[in-house]
């Protein structure tokens, strides 16, 4: 704990011991909440840096005055390794910082009632029960397979990992609680590569609909044409997609929520006479509480849980929580079950003919290696991420990124290229963005962040993802294809054309070497010097690891959704789609999977 205080001091400059007293153990707590490999990382890296200072200036980080902290950060940061320890330490760090020393929004007003769902822990579930199906996943794939079998009066039991959040601890707990608690792993999980891909995943009731940004963006028609040439069925794909955002309603964001981030969106792009919106949303009566990404304070963002779900138990589903399913069982090469454990190890077995795996696309390929139907040469090949990167551009008058809608406009110039730029802020606490220097410097950074504009900027990817393994965690690798690199850079310059365009004084970049560009010739030299490894990524949409196609060598699972080589099982979540379908997917994976679901007999 000495080890990680010092380094908070260091790196973020603070030097109230108070403030130092909140931040360190806040970054504990963060620490605590991560698998063990980050922990353990978080924790090797502090100590790294104390080892480091004992050596330059022969005393520990923790006894070191302001100054000589500051002497100290300057060397690291002019050194490798060392600078890229230090870039990947303040990750966590400001995430901490940013929970305790910036103003969070309240939530005024009463929110929408949570909806009626028929959720029973796995503790208190029998140990061998039967039903007619079983949804594995109660995201927005398993949510409409659910609700489609359930209302042919078919007897459904929904398993789902994680619990059920209610709008009061959306309410009264800080966004970045809520945020360790909602994402697998604390939401740290990554596909290993170069640069690795931050890849966080939600895990509750409702999957990750709960935690998502809320944008709903049709399949396009470029994409399905794709898909029809593999042989998937999408004749009829836009009637499954009107149900769906009927389901959803999904609509035009209204201007007024927006806030700054979302208005200096629009008045960049149009100064550019680029395409650009308020984006269409499944959020009914949003006030713009920008926090999207922990569960809205105020239920307007209607995800899975306020409609699909409670629906599905409206017509006799129940749900399982805290179920992990470990594994489908089969007889003779039909599905008989599944097998599922309870968070206490001991297990629970549901009997049924049905089984349909809506896992997500990391986890889908590991239970069905778990269950010895892993068989085919291609489950869990050919993910794509959608690889996403952000900027931010400095202004004069306060920004405040984080009042308002966190998703909030889209720009839509460059998608005929594969980029699509959306306004995209997080709550304090919760940003991953690497806010240039270390030190006191950083601590200005850090204060003066209410004057940041963030776009975020996400890519078409080649399928250039696996995913390894068949225990508990997945082992993902993505290696970033040289075509998206060069798209990603593309992006950054366009990003930081439309934040010189409404006025900012500078950009920052995110690059380790180029921090901040002062107009758009710099921008595009340091985007153009930056190596593939200098980019800053996260990838929140992974899909395609267990292709649906025509084509048996080359895909896992059939046209109608049904898993190549048993009967019984079917696949409805973002593992199917044949490739990356270009646009936040919510919406094309629930109209794949009411397609699919509609065909279960």
């Amino acid at each position: 704990m000495s080890a990680l205080t010092g380094t908070v001091a260091a790196l973020l400059g603070i030097e109230d011991a108070g403030d130092l007293a909140r931040v360190s153990a806040r970054a504990e707590a963060i620490g605590r909440a991560l698998p063990a490999p980050a922990r353990l990382g978080l924790r090797a890296g502090a100590g790294t840096l104390d080892t480091l200072s004992r050596l330059a200036t022969g005393h520990r980080l923790d006894d070191l005055d302001a100054d000589r902290r500051d002497a100290f950060c300057a060397l690291l940061t002019s050194r490798e390794p060392a600078a890229r320890l230090v870039e990947t330490l303040k990750i966590p760090l400001l995430l901490a910082a940013g929970t305790e020393l910036l103003p969070i929004p309240g939530a005024a007003g009463e929110p929408r009632p949570d909806a009626p769902l028929d959720c029973t822990p796995s503790g208190e579930w029998p140990a061998c029960s039967t039903a007619d199906a079983v949804v594995i996943g109660s995201g927005a794939g398993g949510a409409m397979a659910a609700r489609t079998l359930a209302r042919r009066g078919m007897s459904v039991v929904i398993m789902e990992e994680g619990r059920r959040f209610a709008v009061a601890e959306f309410r009264d707990r800080p966004p970045l609680d809520r945020f360790l608690d909602l994402y697998r792993d604390g939401g740290s999980s990554m596909a290993l590569g170069r640069p690795p891909v931050l890849l966080p995943e939600g895990r509750a009731v409702g999957g990750t609909t709960v935690v998502n940004s809320g944008t709903c963006y049709r399949t396009p028609g470029r994409v399905l044409r794709r898909w029809a040439a593999l042989g998937v069925p999408v004749e009829d794909f836009g009637g499954h997609l009107d149900e769906v955002e009927a389901t959803l309603r999904v609509a035009r964001q209204p201007v007024g929520p927006l806030g700054r981030n979302g208005l200096l969106a629009l008045e960049g792009a149009e100064r550019l006479g680029w395409r650009a919106a308020p984006l269409r949303r499944n959020a009914p009566d949003c006030v713009g509480s920008g926090q999207c990404a922990a569960g809205c304070p105020h239920n307007a963002k209607y995800g899975v849980h306020l409609n699909a779900l409670p629906q599905a138990c409206a017509a006799g589903a129940r749900i399982v929580t805290r179920a992990r399913a470990e594994r489908i069982l089969v007889e003779r090469g039909v599905a008989v079950g599944v097998r599922a454990h309870r968070p206490d190890g001991t297990a629970l077995e549901i009997l049924t003919p049905r089984v349909v795996v809506a896992a997500g696309a990391t986890q889908t390929p590991l239970l069905l290696r778990r269950s010895g139907l892993g068989g085919h040469p291609e489950l869990g090949r050919g993910m794509a991420v959608h690889p996403a990167t952000n900027v931010a551009g400095r202004f004069a008058e306060p920004v405040v990124s984080w009042s308002g809608v966190m998703q909030s406009v889209g720009i839509e110039e460059l998608h005929g290229d594969g980029i699509l730029i959306e306004a995209t802020a997080s709550p304090p606490g919760m940003s991953s963005f690497p806010l240039p220097g270390a030190g006191r410097s950083l601590r200005r950074e850090l204060e003066d962040a209410d004057r940041l504009a963030v776009l975020g900027a996400m890519i078409a990817d080649a399928p250039s993802g696996r995913v390894h393994g068949a225990r508990h965690r997945a082992l993902v690798r993505y290696d970033l294809a040289g075509e998206d690199a060069a798209r990603l850079r593309r992006a950054l310059v366009a990003m930081g054309r439309i934040l010189f365009a409404a006025g900012a004084a500078e950009v920052l970049t995110g690059l380790p070497r180029r921090p901040v560009a002062r107009d758009e010739a710099e921008l595009t030299h340091a985007v153009a010097m930056a190596s593939a490894a200098d980019l800053h990524l996260a990838g929140f949409h992974p899909t395609g690891t267990a292709k649906l196609g025509a084509g048996e060598a080359r895909a896992p699972v059939d046209p109608s959704g049904r898993l190549r080589g048993v009967r019984g099982v079917h696949i409805a979540d973002a593992s199917v789609l044949p490739s990356c379908p270009e646009v936040n997917p919510q919406l094309t994976i629930m109209a794949m999977a009411l397609r699919i679901a509609e065909g279960i007999e």
